[in-house]
């Protein structure tokens, strides 16, 4: 199994000036934990996850290092806190150096970089632009449908999902940010969040018209939160 046959496909990214207090409302919104910084080109630059935003001077959280701290920490080290607490564009708080991988990228590897990195999620790159991410919440999702079992058909499987994932991207009802396909020896495991039992019903018909062996509904109902 690849990255290809698990990662969600729909990335949230923001350009690199974009403010910091935008970047949080995105979160909050998507309900998402991370977003990944793209350059004019839709290039990937950089990665901002809920652990970037932790130390903030707005919410009085910044760090404040004691007196033995300062001695021992270089002006550099405390320079980059400065800027990490007090920064207002991505290009400022993000984690330049991200690690990837590519859609070929084999599950295992993807788990092995997790680990030894201790990060929470690999986004996928073609050419330097971002096709996808995976995040442990993938992996957990591939592991609960039996994913490590062989299937007899990988293809199939994958074929399968690109065009159910297709089809979705062309409706205005369907919000693909919130959602993850898996598709295991012809059966369709639909995850994530909807908002509505109407949503739900249109992904179950959109998936029983790819031609899927059959459908499994993992999905949580959330109600959209009301406007501020």
């Amino acid at each position: 199994m690849q990255a290809a046959d698990i990662m969600s496909k729909v990335v949230i990214s923001v350009a690199q000036d974009t403010v910091v207090a935008d970047i949080a409302k995105l979160m909050l919104d998507r309900q998402i934990s991370s977003v990944t910084v793209v350059d004019e080109t839709g290039k990937l630059v950089g990665l901002i996850t809920e652990g970037d935003l932790l130390r903030r001077i707005e919410v009085g959280t910044e760090r404040r290092p004691s007196r033995w701290l300062e001695l021992v920490s270089s002006h550099a080290e405390l320079a980059a806190d400065y800027v990490k607490s007090r920064a207002r564009k991505a290009s400022d708080v993000m984690t330049r150096q991200v690690v990837t991988a590519s859609e070929a990228t084999p599950v295992r590897d993807i788990v092995d970089l997790m680990e030894s990195r201790h990060i929470k999620r690999v986004p996928v790159v073609h050419d330097g632009a971002i096709v996808g991410i995976v995040s442990r919440a993938n992996l957990i999702q591939a592991l609960s449908v039996g994913a490590r079992v062989p299937i007899a058909n990988p293809q199939s499987d994958r074929a399968i999902r690109d065009t159910l994932l297709a089809e979705l991207s062309r409706q205005k009802w369907a919000d693909t940010a919130g959602l993850n396909v898996i598709v295991t020896d012809g059966v369709i495991h639909l995850w994530g969040t909807v908002q509505s039992t109407q949503e739900r019903k249109a992904l179950r018909v959109a998936a029983e018209n790819v031609g899927a062996r059959g459908i499994e509904d993992h999905l949580v109902h959330m109600p959209a939160l009301p406007p501020l």
